[in-house]
């Protein structure tokens, strides 16, 4: 399998300073916090040698019912020295051809077999029914597409929803001409050959909680929210959309995976290096997961200030 083209500054994590070292915050430093909290997005704090990390926790598809300020979040912004965004796919012409031409692959199961063959009885029985349920047949179709199909469509989480906190710091980021970049670029055509190569059983975790998930009812989307806008980082994680959302690729791929979680690290890393404010976006479930991007950074001695997250 390929390793994914990123940048990885490992040098940088090394030599990272603890939070022992650290002075206190400037005043202008302290405002800009205070401003980002406002906006009701979990965040956490590191205060560094030479300043403040800003790492906002977010969740994809927020419902538009969800009380928070993207404003706040917005003035923050611009006047942070720097954001970093998620990794971005770098995506060429041939790419997408290669998508179409291929597309029987990431759609289907293979050489015509069926659900049945991958499943324990168990698993199809309980996939059948679903179909059953909502009209739809699952016996040819891919894991990965049964999945998502079962959230967007059972659940309709991706429906009626507000800014996501990437979205407004991209934005205000641009428009203020705050430098920004991403945790890194990766080549469109290493993501598609990922995809096209997994068989089917590494997507039988992903559809399996995606069951999990439609079995709890349509009021987990409201309630992961409202668990996100209050702090309750532990609820978010326990959440069947959340999980999901965390089982199917590209999270829980070992290959893509692994590197989406490696790089956060060091791009976090090399930030508490630099000097006055960086304001980072990163996925709730990578901050927050067991030995994720917090854990990892407390056990280097970083002085992290924000919600509990285990």
């Amino acid at each position: 399998m390929k390793r994914f083209c990123v940048s990885a500054g490992v040098a940088a994590l090394l030599a990272t300073p603890l939070a022992a070292q650290e002075p206190a915050p400037t005043e202008s430093e302290n405002a800009i916090v205070v401003t980002a909290q406002r906006s009701g997005a979990p965040m956490w704090t590191i205060d560094t040698a030479t300043g403040t990390v800003i790492l906002v926790g977010e969740i994809r598809a927020i419902p538009k019912s969800t009380p928070w300020e993207p404003a706040r979040l917005e003035e923050a912004t611009r006047a942070a020295d720097r954001v970093i965004l998620g990794a971005r796919p770098k995506v060429s012409p041939g790419d997408v051809l290669r998508l179409i031409f291929s597309g029987s692959k990431f759609t289907r199961l293979p050489d015509k077999s069926q659900a049945s063959q991958y499943l324990t009885p168990e698993q199809w029985a309980r996939l059948q029914a679903l179909g059953t349920a909502h009209g739809e047949d699952y016996a040819r179709q891919s894991f990965l597409l049964t999945a998502f199909e079962m959230l967007r469509k059972q659940l309709r989480f991706n429906r009626d929803t507000a800014d996501e906190p990437s979205d407004v710091v991209r934005k205000a980021a641009d428009k203020a001409k705050v430098p920004t970049t991403r945790a890194a670029t990766l080549r469109g055509e290493d993501i598609i050959d990922n995809l096209a190569d997994a068989p089917p059983e590494a997507h039988i975790a992903c559809l399996d909680a995606a069951m999990d998930a439609v079995e709890a009812g349509p009021q987990i989307v409201e309630s992961r929210a409202a668990d996100w806008r209050r702090y309750r980082i532990a609820a978010v994680m326990a959440n069947p959309l959340e999980g999901a959302l965390g089982q199917c690729w590209p999270w829980a791929d070992d290959t893509l995976g692994s590197e989406l979680r490696t790089i956060w690290v060091t791009s976090i890393a090399e930030a508490s290096a630099a000097s006055g404010t960086t304001l980072a976006v990163v996925p709730l479930r990578v901050l927050a997961e067991k030995q994720g991007v917090l854990d990892q950074l407390e056990q280097r001695g970083f002085d992290i200030a924000g919600p509990a997250w285990k």
